[in-house]
């Protein structure tokens, strides 16, 4: 009962002690620099999230004395001491320029209230602003009535349902499948790495893509909700090490929907009220994870436990469950797929020009 208290306390109190430091900066005057901070930063969460998982792999592998769990404590502090050293160091490279920053944007402003004053924006301009708040900046009401919100509606329920579906009853497949507590602990752990990767992964590779090639962001969903329905069927045949490699690759593309999804929806639906479309659209994920883990994994597993004595052992356990997950991810792919085709006209042509103004 602790326990539970503290995983419902924690989260909302350490956002209300962390938002104190939440500050607005100006950054365009030092895109290049922060953006320097900010890909070690990245660099050093990957590098903890490897140690960790080698750390975990090796508690479940060897037995490690007493002395060695300590000093991977250590090591695992030292890491994280790492991050915030870089935080404080773009801090005072930020503070240093703080003085001449504002310098320049005095002048910069005298010079933009002339220049607004003598010339007029150039006809194309005005298009081009036009062309921009197209598709964009719609309310959760208008973003409703359209195809793509409740595109992104049933993927999401597919895809995140699903993986949630598979990490909640991680413990009674692996027990199924003859795995013992501590690597269906192991795994549950490793979950969130994969998660971590995902997220950090899906992230990285859809923007590189998008800015150097042009490619709509929601052909990368498409990529991810096939790659989990593979996850799904190698799980359901269950041979040796399947759910190793299963998992790895739900966990992957699990934390791929969360990085992709918010960033799809607020470049479709536009910025002025994400916040909403994007909560209203994450309703998808409580109810595909109840379908899956109640109407799906959850009868057929009891329904095959009560002819065994409500104890299942066995492939048969839960192989129907996840395939008929995968051809659900397998719809998702498909319902992405139509978004992608829909939308790859919209990114080429408005939300590729937004990025190259903002940049």
């Amino acid at each position: 009962m602790s326990y539970l208290l503290m995983l419902s306390l924690l989260p909302p109190i350490n956002t209300l002690i962390l938002v104190w430091f939440v500050r607005i900066h100006n950054t365009h005057h030092e895109g290049e620099s922060e953006k320097k901070y900010l890909n070690i930063f990245s660099l050093m969460a990957l590098v903890i999230a490897a140690y960790l998982m080698i750390v975990i792999i090796l508690e479940n592998t060897l037995t490690l004395q007493l002395s060695i769990r300590i000093f991977t404590f250590i090591v695992l502090m030292v890491l994280l001491a790492s991050l915030l050293c870089i935080a404080f160091k773009a801090h005072e490279k930020n503070a240093s320029n703080s003085a001449s920053e504002s310098f320049l944007a005095e002048g910069s402003n005298l010079i933009v209230r002339e220049d607004s004053s003598n010339n007029p924006l150039p006809a194309d301009d005005t298009n081009s602003q036009r062309t921009l708040q197209q598709g964009g900046n719609l309310n959760l009401f208008q973003a409703v009535k359209t195809l793509n919100f409740w595109i992104l509606f049933v993927s999401m329920a597919c895809g995140m349902g699903s993986g949630l579906a598979t990490v909640n009853n991680m413990s009674q497949i692996g027990e199924s499948l003859g795995y013992s507590t501590l690597e269906t602990g192991s795994l549950v752990a490793l979950w969130s790495i994969w998660n971590f990767l995902g997220r950090f992964g899906a992230g990285y590779v859809s923007d590189y893509f998008l800015h150097t090639q042009g490619w709509a962001r929601p052909f990368f969903m498409v990529i991810t909700l096939m790659t989990m329905s593979i996850g799904h069927v190698v799980i359901a045949y269950g041979l040796p090490g399947a759910l190793y490699v299963g998992s790895i690759l739900v966990g992957i593309c699990y934390g791929s929907q969360w990085s992709l999804m918010p960033t799809i929806t607020s470049e479709i639906f536009g910025v002025g009220h994400m916040g909403s479309i994007f909560n209203t659209i994450t309703i998808a994920s409580p109810v595909g994870s109840y379908i899956f883990s109640v109407r799906v994994l959850g009868y057929i597993y009891d329904k095959e436990a009560s002819e065994e004595g409500n104890i299942c052992v066995g492939t048969h356990c839960f192989m129907l469950s996840f395939l008929i997950m995968a051809s659900a991810t397998v719809v998702g792919s498909l319902t992405a797929l139509c978004l992608f085709l829909r939308t790859r006209q919209f990114y080429g042509q408005v939300v590729l020009r937004r990025i190259q103004n903002v940049l």
